[in-house]
């Protein structure tokens, strides 16, 4: 079975950019990379991003405009472009996957990765 892999994060000056990485490792037949949420201290993991299996990208009201979620369909790659960050961005950033085959109905996540954005 695949596991998700999450890259990308660090400290970044409001307005700055980054871009966030979500790779299968292992089986990447059984695991397909869905979406981004993210997690701010205090509050509740929220959906920031999704991209369905026809290539609709989703989002959240508050990042509409600033970030683009998009997949490498060769790889299996799925991408999160952050660009004009905020503070209010700052939080841990997970990739939210979901089982094929033999594993269909069940989520994955990835291990987070931080993102920080000063003011």
């Amino acid at each position: 079975q695949g596991q998700l892999v999450e890259s990308g994060g660090g400290l970044v000056q409001t307005g700055g950019s980054l871009r966030l990485s979500c790779a299968v490792s292992g089986d990447m037949l059984t695991v397909e990379p869905t979406g981004w949420y993210r997690q701010a201290p205090g509050k509740q993991r929220e959906l920031v991003a999704s991209l369905t299996s026809i290539g609709t990208a989703r989002y959240s009201d508050s990042v509409k405009g600033r970030f683009t979620i998009s997949r490498d369909y060769a790889m299996g790659t799925v991408y999160l472009q952050m660009n004009s960050l905020k503070p209010e961005d700052t939080a841990v950033y997970y990739c939210k996957g979901v089982g094929t085959r033999r594993f269909r109905g069940r989520d994955y996540w990835g291990q987070g990765t931080q993102v920080t954005v000063s003011s």
